[in-house]
């Protein structure tokens, strides 16, 4: 008898006639500016959410919906994405998936208020989720060989530059023509990939039949499980967790959800999701340096910017130029990245790209107040250039090491884990930004009361330099307190940074540990059944 999961698989209908190497890159090209797309999508807004409230007349709170709404959609729609690309094909998922996001996209700049646009993001993020792991998929189905080796680095630079470069896009698009047309950017590449799509994309046909055992209750479970976490991720650091009810509400939701998911996907025929790729040592592992990966990246570019902007008081464009720097690195490491993957030990690469982003954001935990972006320069080129040796030969072993039926399950549950990474990572970064920021203050306060005197000719000296400009000396002295305040504050939430970075650092020393228990790669990696 064959295990759950495996009964629609082993009726899969026979693949459509092949193509050639040229239709096979432009496709897998194409599809990756439709991945670029959706993940740029998630950061877009960022830099522009000021301007997009005054647009829409919406409140402090309502307004970080518009973000939340994208996040919390695309990760329910990631892990589903597999099952929908067996059932209808990756074809016409794409192409459905494509079209709708650019409606989606052209409704968002059209949004009359701010419940038009939270429906029109969710939207958005939900279809746009689709593309992120199809690509990943249909790149390791592809190609083998010297070009597979390519897929992940190719594929690793569209998922970090994409989120990186949102911010700083979107500034620019804002500042020279309008918020709208953070939106409409999307309209002409995804007519393109709306047309080309459905014409070159003939490596799969749908199998229907998998409609008739579909496990609807699995699909609901999945959606109520990542849609509270997600939300409790989003809201925790601002609700302070759970003191507030619906917080704590959710969090129950999500676990018990949760745990009735992983049971009946374990147990169902045909489920939504198949967990049992997990059993693959290697994949299993790899997922997990794939979470932790996905908690340093997306971390580290929460981060900076909102260091250079708070501590820094640089301007989008100086942010967005420190934040390049890692893109740029990200780009000039593909080359050594595809070849030593080819040549190297993979377990070897992904040991040398966690040390590597351990010591960069270690590095950065060095940071002080009077850093700016060209501090950051080498600690960013150094995470920068890691970032591929962590993403290449993690995807490599974990897609790589899977039977073609498992491709496009495994795929979307790899994606899933970065994701998850990436949420729970500035969650985490949030929290302890706030309260390693308020303990700092505290303990600053009370060395400057040990040092009463030098405080004392400080505020002295402070007093006397603004008399001119206040009314009185009592309004003197409230200024020069004001100012002693805020450079206290500034010093207590550079320590917080420093802290933040310090746990990630940490974090990828840890799961070094993880490496040795992957299973030893043969050779080229070939889309194919491994011993494992």
């Amino acid at each position: 008898m064959s295990p759950p999961g495996t009964q629609a698989q082993s009726n899969d209908p026979p693949a459509p006639h092949p193509l050639t190497d040229r239709q096979k890159m432009m496709l897998f090209l194409i599809m990756a500016l439709g991945q670029f797309m959706a993940l740029l999508d998630t950061q877009i807004v960022a830099a522009s959410l000021n301007e997009i409230q005054a647009g829409l007349a919406a409140s402090a709170d309502e307004i970080s919906w518009v973000q939340t709404a994208y996040l919390i959609a695309e990760i329910i729609m990631i892990p589903l994405s597999g099952y929908l690309s067996r059932t209808f094909s990756t074809r016409w998922l794409f192409t459905a998936s494509a079209i709708a996001f650019t409606v989606a996209s052209m409704a968002c700049g059209l949004a009359w208020n701010i419940e038009s646009m939270i429906v029109f993001r969710a939207i958005q993020g939900f279809v746009g989720g689709a593309m992120v792991p199809t690509v990943f998929a249909t790149g390791f189905a592809l190609f083998q060989g010297k070009k597979q080796a390519l897929i992940p680095a190719i594929l690793g630079i569209v998922s970090t530059l994409a989120p990186t470069l949102g911010p700083t896009i979107g500034g620019y698009v804002t500042q020279s023509l309008s918020w709208h047309w953070l939106f409409f950017l999307n309209i002409v590449p995804g007519i393109v990939i709306s047309i080309a799509v459905p014409i070159m994309c003939r490596i799969d046909l749908p199998d229907l039949r998998l409609l008739r055992t579909i496990d609807v209750i699995g699909a609901l479970l999945l959606t109520v499980f990542l849609g509270s976490l997600e939300y409790v991720l989003e809201e925790g650091p601002r609700q302070d967790w759970f003191d507030d009810p619906l917080i704590s509400g959710l969090t129950l939701v999500s676990v018990v959800s949760g745990v009735f998911f992983i049971a009946r996907a374990l147990q169902h025929a045909n489920p939504i999701v198949d967990l049992h790729a997990l059993r693959s040592r290697t994949f299993a592992m790899a997922c997990s340096i794939n979470f932790v990966t996905g908690f340093g990246i997306f971390g580290t570019v929460y981060m900076l910017p909102l260091f250079l902007a708070r501590i820094g008081g640089l301007n989008s464009l100086q942010i967005g130029s420190a934040v390049f720097v890692a893109g740029v690195f990200m780009v000039l490491s593909t080359p050594p990245t595809a070849i030593l993957s080819r040549r190297m030990d993979l377990r070897l690469m992904t040991a040398i790209g966690l040390v590597m982003f351990a010591v960069a954001v270690y590095g950065m935990s060095q940071v002080s107040s009077d850093w700016r972006g060209e501090q950051f320069f080498w600690p960013q080129a150094l995470r920068g250039f890691a970032s591929m040796f962590c993403i290449v030969p993690a995807t490599t072993l974990a897609l790589g090491s899977l039977p073609p039926s498992q491709l496009k399950m495994a795929s979307a549950l790899f994606n899933t884990t970065r994701n998850l990474g990436g949420a729970i990572g500035i969650a985490t970064i949030n929290t302890m930004l706030n309260n390693r920021g308020k303990s700092h203050y505290a303990e600053l306060v009370e060395s400057l009361q040990r040092g009463r005197l030098a405080v004392d000719d400080y505020m002295a000296a402070m007093t006397q330099f603004f008399t001119p400009t206040a009314g009185s000396a009592a309004e003197a002295q409230h200024m020069a307190l004001a100012h002693l305040s805020s450079l206290v504050s500034r010093e207590a939430n550079t320590l917080a940074f420093a802290d933040a970075f310090r746990i990630v650092a940490l974090l990828f020393a840890l799961v070094l540990l993880l490496v040795p228990f992957m299973g030893k790669p043969r050779g080229s990696v070939k889309v194919s059944v491994s011993d494992h």
